[in-house]
């Protein structure tokens, strides 16, 4: 019987022009592979301005053992890919790279304005103000217009849940210079940092931010109204801070990152964690960032 199936089998084969070997054995991939493949898949299905290494991350964060290479091949074989062309452009003058660091959370946070519209054509400002060494956003805001007092009401909210910063970093708008803001922030011993005018990457880190909030939000939603809008950027804050890895973080989430420099902070060695040795006396740097 077993010959007989043979050779049936055989001359099948002949007849279709086909190798014996390919008419019943079929190329099986691996139960852990097809996972991996699977979650490949649905990850940039969520995430779709994700590239291959922060959806690495993200698998071993999920206990998968995949390197960079493996993802791209799935990626590639999937046809998934993230084009974004960028013109790059030369910076005049010098840079001002040493004065935009911050060496510890609170020691420097950046706000600015960034517009959207909803479905209907009308437009909406949003605040975003982030802590440039942790990388965390700490609000969005959302409103048709957005005056003085409202920013004062941003901060002090943001205030009461992560600290006060030591300083503030943010353009020559007329939001950011009014006396209110001014007078508000010397009660509360903020220093103020204005970068140039026409000088947008004295304030890069919120520049970055507003290109990945403009990518992996304001581009993808369309609003029905304001209130969805603040419905949404929240959601999208909360992902950003607690699942979204940050390259410039190690692929550690900003949240994760905040979390691990309050440990060292707390620990008796005192150090910070750039590894600056603090000053016993009041707990700061010996070298704050100029205002």
């Amino acid at each position: 019987m077993e010959e007989g199936w043979s050779g049936s089998t055989a001359a099948a084969c002949r007849a279709l022009g086909l190798a014996r070997s390919s008419f019943y054995r079929e190329s099986r991939e691996a139960v852990e592979s097809r996972r991996v493949r699977k979650e490949v898949v649905e990850l940039s299905g969520k995430h779709p301005r994700y590239g291959y290494r922060r959806i690495t991350a993200l698998l071993r964060r999920d206990g998968f053992a995949v390197n960079p290479k493996r993802v791209a091949r799935l990626r590639r074989e999937e046809g998934l890919k993230v084009s974004k062309r960028q013109r790059r452009m030369r910076r005049l003058g010098t840079s001002t790279s040493e004065r935009q660091r911050a060496e510890r959370p609170r020691q420097v946070w950046s706000w600015d304005f960034v517009e959207d519209q909803t479905e209907a054509g009308t437009r909406f400002r949003i605040l975003t103000l982030i802590d440039e060494h942790t990388r965390e956003c700490l609000a969005t805001h959302a409103a048709w217009s957005i005056r003085a007092v409202d920013v004062i009401g941003v901060v002090e909210v943001a205030i009461a849940r992560y600290g006060a910063p030591e300083h503030i970093r943010s353009d020559n708008g007329p939001e950011f210079i009014a006396y209110a803001i001014q007078d508000w922030l010397a009660a509360q011993s903020i220093k103020t940092i204005y970068i140039k005018p026409g000088s947008p990457w004295e304030n890069g880190h919120i520049e970055s931010f507003h290109d990945k909030l403009r990518d992996e939000c304001l581009n993808r939603e369309l609003f029905a109204s304001l209130a969805e809008a603040r419905v949404i950027l929240e959601g999208w804050r909360v992902e950003y801070n607690t699942l979204r890895p940050h390259s410039s973080l190690g692929y550690q989430t900003p949240g994760e990152f905040a979390a691990a420099c309050k440990s060292r902070l707390q620990s008796p060695s005192g150090l910070l964690p750039s590894g600056l040795a603090s000053n016993p006396q009041t707990n700061q740097t010996s070298q704050p960032i100029p205002a």
